[in-house]
């Protein structure tokens, strides 16, 4: 399997590539959306991360839904501005609480390669 690290400049290249169970493999969280905010792909590191199940969250709207404590100017607010913009590329701190215990991460929002979507890649700090 291809080497990623988390918050690389061409991460988006690499994720072009890679299948579901690949992108399951990955030593973070991948979640890819839509421009609306809305599940696509929630790996089982991000599942892991927060607790839930990745089958359970496919189709839920990231932000209003699965993880409302992240519907914020910090975080949606970047997430939207970059989707108007159609360019996104950011990396921040943040800490996940809804219904699971505070845990601080390490946020890099991306616009996918090709497509109108978009990934929240996650690592805990």
């Amino acid at each position: 399997m291809e080497q990623l690290r988390f918050g690389s400049d061409d991460i988006e290249n690499t994720l072009s590539r890679m299948n579901e169970n690949e992108l399951d493999d990955l030593a973070f969280g991948a979640i890819q959306l839509d421009k609306n905010g809305n599940i696509l792909h929630y790996n089982s590191t991000e599942g892991e991360i927060t607790g839930r199940n990745p089958e359970e969250v496919k189709g839920k709207n990231f932000f209003r839904d699965v993880a409302p404590c992240t519907d914020r100017p910090e975080f949606a607010g970047k997430f939207r501005e970059g989707v108007a913009k159609g360019e996104l590329n950011t990396l921040f701190e943040y800490v996940f609480d809804y219904k699971m215990q505070p845990t601080k991460v390490k946020v890099h929002m991306k616009k996918a390669i090709s497509g109108d979507t978009y990934w929240v890649f996650v690592k805990r700090i």
